[in-house]
């Protein structure tokens, strides 16, 4: 008797430590949820911060050679922003500088040593002053053509290099990162990877406009795989780092809460790789108003880029976009090659309930990831 207690008492203890040993438990769930926000004050009251991990301000500027937070509007809303902490203890508010069009003379202040060290050191005196997180550095772009007018050279290379290793001397306490573009020119030419990824903690991949306004034919802006028409992709920017030597884990994809609308375009396979002008962008919220079936517009769904597009064949208008289903299964590819996590631009174009956030957090909670790699 005593012997089968001893048993019992072994097996017991045995399963125990099966549930608190680490390398016996599934780890939770670490994807990143990353959310850029140009939206006002009111809407961020109105979103479920706790199914992000992060929440991006838009946008800083340069101001001579330091950051700049532009109107009271952008300071009252980092301070929003700091106090959803509350809601989410775990939450990180991140400064942003740039964006399309906001880095001017980024290419003159950061080739100078003087220009990056009071760079930094205005960063540290904000994230001193507002309690903020980390840096996302969203220079469109370095070394290679940008925003018309932009100056940019072969210089940026190195000085980008040199402007994180700046920054990281702040403190290792607080994010750094970086949004890239997701197209071959800047993977191949703007920035070193092996240099810049040892520094920072990891890479927003704007895996969105692949098909952009300067566009003359349509195309998928933001699919996950690449097509025999169309490079450009999710699979490929992230097959392209990985094979660079990035590790995934600081590999951040992304996604977009907008679409764009292609005027003019032939009534030939949909719309899809025509002709055609590009016209306007609608933010996903606004499609059911502005899109309906009713109108006019068809909804089609392309297998092999794993992307969805409408086309109006009497308007000969063409509309690419992310939605519910494409979303879902970006995010399975990310938990499936143990990516960093997905970001999106931008939370304010979703729905205040049941959007394109909600898709991402369901999967995130529910999904069992498949054992894969994207190499």
């Amino acid at each position: 008797m005593k012997a089968k207690l001893l048993i019992l008492k072994l097996l017991v203890a045995f399963l125990l430590c099966l549930t608190i040993i680490p390398g016996f438990s599934q780890p939770p769930n670490k994807m990143k949820v990353l959310a850029y926000y140009a939206g006002g004050v009111e809407g961020l009251d109105i979103y479920d911060v706790n199914q992000v991990t992060h929440l991006i301000f838009c946008l800083g500027r340069l101001d001579g050679n330091k950051f700049k937070v532009r109107t009271a509007r952008d300071t009252a809303i980092i301070q929003k922003m700091v106090l959803l902490k509350k809601k989410n203890p775990q939450l990180k508010i991140i400064l942003s500088l740039g964006g399309w069009g906001g880095c001017e003379t980024c290419s003159i202040v950061f080739a100078t040593k003087k220009g990056r060290q009071e760079f930094a050191q205005s960063i540290k005196a904000h994230h001193q002053y507002f309690g903020t997180d980390g840096l996302d550095l969203d220079w469109e772009y370095p070394t290679i053509p940008g925003f018309t007018g932009h100056k940019y050279g072969p210089h940026d290379k190195k000085n980008f290099t040199r402007l994180v290793q700046e920054l990281r001397k702040i403190g290792t306490q607080y994010e750094l990162s970086f949004a890239a573009g997701g197209f071959r020119q800047f993977l191949e030419e703007a920035v070193d990877w092996k240099k810049v990824m040892q520094q920072v903690d990891y890479v927003n991949l704007m895996t969105y406009d692949l098909i952009s306004g300067y566009s003359k034919t349509t195309g998928h802006h933001t699919p996950l795989y690449s097509t025999p028409q169309q490079e450009n992709s999710t699979d490929f920017a992230v097959k392209y780092l990985l094979k660079a030597g990035v590790p995934a884990e600081k590999l951040i994809v992304g996604a977009a809460f907008y679409g764009r609308v292609f005027e003019n375009v032939p009534n030939v396979n949909n719309g899809l790789y025509q002709p055609g002008q590009f016209k306007t962008t609608i933010n996903f919220k606004n499609i059911p108003t502005q899109l309906a079936p009713d109108s006019g517009f068809v909804y089609h769904w392309d297998n092999i880029a794993q992307a969805p597009y409408l086309y109006h064949p009497e308007k000969k208008l063409f509309f690419t976009y992310d939605d519910k289903r494409s979303l879902e299964l970006k995010t399975k590819y990310v938990m499936d090659n143990r990516l960093g996590g997905i970001m999106f631009w931008q939370l304010a174009h979703d729905p205040y309930y049941n959007g394109l956030l909600n898709t991402i957090d369901l999967v995130k909670k529910n999904y069992t990831p498949a054992l894969q790699s994207a190499e």
